[in-house]
């Protein structure tokens, strides 16, 4: 996934104890790969359990678990037609985090890279 991310305005705010709770609440929610790899395919749009368990590989016991998890952390939203629950990415701003986090691996990746080539050329 590759997006253009969009400048912010920066505001200060204070690092109260219960912000710092509530985020590191919300990091404990992504720090799990399926929880990302749930979230990555919402990317394109609302989709059942049934064809998120058809995405992601997970059981759907272990998937509505994490759905459950993604739900209350404020990072999905659901919706109810019939019979089917849809979910989705309440908003777009967890991939836009995602795609910061990847970026910036994606550097260090290349400069260990850089590192080794450049030892073994010593």
């Amino acid at each position: 996934m590759h997006m253009v991310l969009k400048a912010r305005p920066t505001m200060k705010r204070e690092a109260t104890p219960e912000l710092l709770a509530m985020v590191a609440g919300r990091f404990r929610a992504l720090a799990e790969p399926a929880r990302l790899g749930i979230l990555h395919a919402l990317e394109h749009g609302p989709l059942t359990v049934t064809e998120l368990v058809q995405r992601t590989g997970l059981g759907q016991g272990n998937l509505s678990k994490h759905l459950q998890q993604l739900h209350a952390s404020g990072f999905l939203s659901r919706t109810r037609k019939g019979l089917f629950v849809h979910y989705a990415l309440a908003d777009d701003d967890v991939l836009a985090l995602c795609e910061i986090m990847c970026g910036r691996l994606e550097q260090d990746l290349a400069t260990a890279r850089a590192t080794v080539t450049t030892r073994r050329g010593a």
